[in-house]
C-alpha cells in the first residue's frame, strides 16, 4: 500500500469539483433537448417520447452506477471509481458530440449518466471520512456544489446556443472539468471509506430501527427537493401564467437558493444542530409549498415555490451527514443505499404531482408535495430521542 500520506482539504476541494462535473452530466441534456430534436430527428424533428428516452436513458445509467458502485467501492477503494467516473463523464461527452444518429446519441447519454452516478456514489462517502469532525458543513457543501453546477451549465448552454454553439460544440467546451480532475486525482491518495478501515454490513444497518428511520426521511428529503423542481417552470408558465423566459429564470433561482442554502449550513460548520436545521427546512418548506399552490397573487406564490429551494437545500445532504456521524464504519454500500432512496423519492413526487394535477390542477399537485417535508417532521424527531440509540 501507498505510503503518500491522504491530503484531506485537497482531496476534499477536488471533490467539490467533481459534484459540478457529474452536474454537467446530468444538466445539460435538458438545456438542449429543441436543438438535438432538430439535429437528431431531421424535418420533422424527434418525437416527445424519442425526446423523454434521451432524458430515461440518463437516468437509467445514473441508476445503475449508483447500485454497482456502493458494494464494490468497500472492496476496491474510492479512488478507482473517481477515475474510472472521471474517465468516463469526459468520454461520454466525447463520444455525445461525435454522435451521428439517434442511437449513438442514447448509448452516449447513458454511459454520461453512468459516469455522473459512479461520481455521485462515492464522493459523499469520500468527504464524510475526510471531515470527521465537520461532517454535516463539509457535506451541504458538497451537494451545494451540485446545484452551482447546474446553474453554470444551463447558463452555459443558453449563451452557447445564443452564440451558434451547437450541441457537439457545448459536449467539447465542458469536457476540460472530467478530464483535468482525471489528471489531479491521479497521483493522489484516498482514505478507506469505513472509519478504522472495517465496515459494517448492510443487512446489520438495516435491523436497526434508527437507520430504517433515516431511510424513511431520506427518501422524502428528496420527494421534497424535485417535488418542487421538476414542476417548477411548468407551474410558472402555466398556472401563474408568467412568460417562458421569467419560467425558466424562476428554476434558475431554485437552484441559486439550493445552493446558497446549502453553503449558509456549510458556514455554519459545527455550530449547526443538524436536527433543528432540517426540522425548521420542513416546516418552512411544507408551509411554502401550500402558499406557492394557493396565494392569490402570482408574483408572491412564484416567490415562494423558489424559496423552497432554500429551506429544503439541507435536507438531504444533512441525513447523509448525521448517518455517517452516527455509523462512521457504513462505508459506500450505506450511502448507496441513501442515495438509492433518496434518488426514489425523487422519482415518486413528480409522479404524484402530475398524477394529482391529472386529478385536478397542478396547483393542488404541488400542494399535495407538501406532505414530503410535513411526514419527514415527525421522523426527524423519533431519530433525534436518545431512546432509538
Amino acid at each position: 500500500m501507498s505510503r503518500r500520506p491522504v491530503h484531506p482539504q485537497l482531496l476534499t476541494a477536488l471533490c467539490y469539483a467533481a459534484m459540478m462535473a457529474l452536474s454537467i452530466g446530468i444538466n445539460l441534456l435538458p438545456v438542449y433537448l429543441t436543438t438535438i430534436s432538430g439535429v437528431f430527428g431531421g424535418a420533422h424533428g424527434l418525437t416527445q417520447e424519442q425526446l423523454g428516452r434521451l432524458g430515461a436513458s440518463v437516468f437509467a445509467g445514473l441508476v445503475i452506477g449508483i447500485l454497482i458502485t456502493g458494494p464494490l467501492a468497500d472492496r476496491l477503494g474510492a479512488k478507482l471509481f473517481t477515475l474510472v467516473a472521471s474517465a468516463l463523464i469526459a468520454l461520454s461527452l466525447a463520444a455525445a458530440a461525435l454522435a451521428r444518429d439517434y442511437a449513438a446519441l442514447t448509448v452516449a447519454l447513458f454511459f454520461l449518466g453512468a459516469g455522473s452516478g459512479i461520481m455521485d456514489m462515492v464522493l459523499s462517502p469520500i468527504v464524510a471520512v475526510l471531515n470527521p469532525a465537520r461532517r454535516t458543513a463539509a457535506l451541504n457543501w458538497l451537494h451545494s456544489f451540485y446545484c452551482v453546477g447546474a446553474v453554470v451549465t444551463i447558463l452555459a448552454g443558453t449563451l452557447f446556443i445564443k452564440a451558434g454553439v451547437g450541441w457537439g460544440g457545448a459536449c467539447w467546451l465542458l469536457l476540460p472539468l472530467p478530464a483535468v480532475l482525471f489528471a489531479l486525482f491521479l497521483p493522489l491518495r484516498f482514505p478507506a471509506l469505513a472509519a478504522g478501515g472495517e465496515r459494517a454490513r448492510l443487512r446489520t444497518l438495516l435491523r436497526k430501527k434508527w437507520f430504517v428511520l433515516a431511510l424513511g426521511a431520506i427518501f422524502l428529503g428528496g420527494a421534497t427537493e424535485a417535488g418542487m423542481a421538476q414542476w417548477l417552470p411548468a407551474y410558472a408558465e402555466t398556472r401563474l401564467n408568467f412568460s417562458l423566459t421569467v419560467s425558466g429564470g424562476a428554476f434558475l433561482a431554485f437552484s441559486l437558493m439550493m445552493a446558497l442554502g446549502r453553503m449558509l449550513v456549510g458556514a455554519l460548520g459545527r455550530f449547526a444542530d443538524e436536527y433543528s436545521l432540517m426540522g425548521w427546512g420542513c416546516a418552512l418548506s411544507a408551509a411554502l409549498f401550500l402558499g406557492g399552490s394557493f396565494l392569490p397573487w402570482p408574483a408572491a406564490a412564484l416567490t415562494a415555490c423558489v424559496l423552497v429551494g432554500f429551506t429544503g437545500s439541507c435536507l438531504w445532504p444533512t441525513t447523509l451527514a448525521v448517518c455517517a456521524n452516527r455509523y462512521p464504519a457504513g462505508g459506500a454500500s450505506m450511502f448507496g443505499l441513501l442515495a438509492a432512496l433518496g434518488n426514489a423519492g425523487g422519482i415518486f413526487m413528480p409522479w404524484v404531482v402530475g398524477w394529482a394535477a391529472d386529478c385536478a390542477n397542478l396547483a393542488w399537485g404541488l400542494a399535495l408535495s407538501a406532505l414530503a417535508p410535513a411526514l419527514m417532521l415527525p421522523l426527524l424527531v423519533l431519530m433525534r430521542r436518545p431512546a432509538t440509540r
